[in-house]
């Protein structure tokens, strides 16, 4: 089999983890399995590299922060080979550029073109361990780029999509995908397997276990994807279609706590003016996402909608370049989002009625609803936040299976 293997930073977390999860990568060897390693950067690394650049400015510009950043992974993707060839298994150690892995030019935030396999193949060809560096790639135009954050678990799924690997698998520090997190909830569940949608969903509502973009690539390239841990050898959960698994009501809880809220209010209420607004915040690269406008009175309306927490500042500056003297622009960071997502909504009545009235009876007010067809997204205060989570969780049962 040809087997893709991803290790969070916490697994590579320090030099007896890297040795660790080199034993990790034998074992499967052994089996007769072609092996491509991608890795994160060392757990804290990341976060030190940018204290490193936030010593010198506030607001470096892109390009140079890719190039700090990306030299991570090569550390550790470095470190990994080395490890492997001491215990006699040959292995080489490749950079996101080396892998040919060509991405755009939106730095920090850059999505993957293609990938040349070419040179990935022939190492594997002559029986070797190709350990590659996460979370980067290279522009066509010769500059190093990064994925932005958990973009290792996205060049996993790119590297076994453009390889047509049999089987990509996702090490972390936590057992698979549960019902929620653990450490909210101590009665979540382990989840035996999860359809790509609800997976997209969670991912990108605030689950940690795997990155959303991550998510969404695999289930293009249909990639067979398992999440496991690196500190034991418990059986993981499988991402795959929906057609192949029984439907449950609702699969999992997400909160998501990178969220502010921004209201305007006073904006001319005219045609166009939603599009200036949200056209304004993509040329921003701000990622938008629930939204409620009033009806309009008087010629003025006010809207409403959340963006990342960290974005919002950003956000404000936007709008302040392009509304009028009598608007205001009001913002919220003390709030937080929290969903329902399972497959089974699709065929269910009362699902939304049975979040709403969890949440009443601990008395939690509801700022902003969004809903699909697999998802009810919920903004409520900050403070309230992890409370929501558990009384839902207990309100669908989803402590037993």
């Amino acid at each position: 089999m040809l087997i893709v293997q991803k290790y969070g930073g916490t697994s590579v977390g320090d030099l007896e983890r890297i040795r660790a999860v080199s034993q990790r990568v034998i074992q499967s060897a052994k089996q007769g399995n072609k092996l491509v390693i991608v890795v994160s950067a060392m757990s804290g690394v990341t976060n030190e590299l940018i204290d490193y650049a936030n010593f010198f400015s506030k607001n470096p510009n892109g390009k140079d922060m890719d190039m700090l950043l990306s030299s991570g992974e090569r550390v550790t993707a470095a470190l990994l080979s080395i490890a492997l060839n001491e215990q006699g298994f040959k292995a080489v150690s490749f950079s996101g550029r080396k892998a040919g892995i060509i991405t755009d030019e939106v730095f920090t935030k850059a999505r993957i073109k293609f990938i040349d396999t070419q040179a990935i193949k022939q190492e594997l060809n002559q029986g070797k361990i190709v350990v590659i560096a996460g979370f980067q790639g290279v522009s066509e135009q010769g500059d190093v780029t990064t994925l932005g954050r958990g973009g290792s678990d996205l060049s996993a799924v790119a590297v076994a999509g453009a390889l047509e690997a049999d089987l990509c698998e996702i090490y972390t520090d936590v057992d698979g995908v549960y019902t929620t997190d653990p450490r909210i909830e101590p009665k979540a569940r382990k989840l035996d397997k999860i359809s790509y949608e609800e997976m997209l969903e969670l991912a990108s509502l605030g689950a940690k276990v795997l990155q959303n973009r991550s998510v969404e690539l695999a289930k293009k390239l249909n990639v067979n994807l398992v999440t496991r841990s690196s500190f034991n050898h418990n059986e993981g959960t499988i991402i795959t279609k929906e057609n192949n698994m029984e439907q449950a009501l609702v699969s999992g809880i997400a909160l998501d706590k990178n969220q502010a809220r921004i209201t305007l209010r006073k904006i001319k209420d005219k045609p166009g003016i939603a599009a200036e607004i949200f056209s304004t915040l993509a040329d921003a690269n701000i990622n938008v996402d629930m939204i409620i406008q009033n009806i309009g009175l008087d010629g003025a309306t006010n809207l409403g909608f959340t963006v990342p927490e960290n974005e919002l500042d950003l956000a404000k500056n936007a709008m302040q370049k392009i509304l009028d003297d009598e608007a205001v622009i009001e913002s919220d960071r003390a709030v937080v989002k929290v969903s329902v997502v399972g497959v089974g909504m699709k065929s269910h009545s009362g699902v939304a009625a049975t979040a709403f009235k969890a949440l009443a009876d601990e008395s939690i007010n509801i700022g902003m609803i969004s809903t699909s067809e697999i998802k009810i997204s919920m903004i409520v205060q900050e403070k309230y936040g992890e409370l929501a989570v558990r009384a839902l969780h207990e309100a669908y049962e989803l402590d037993k299976k």
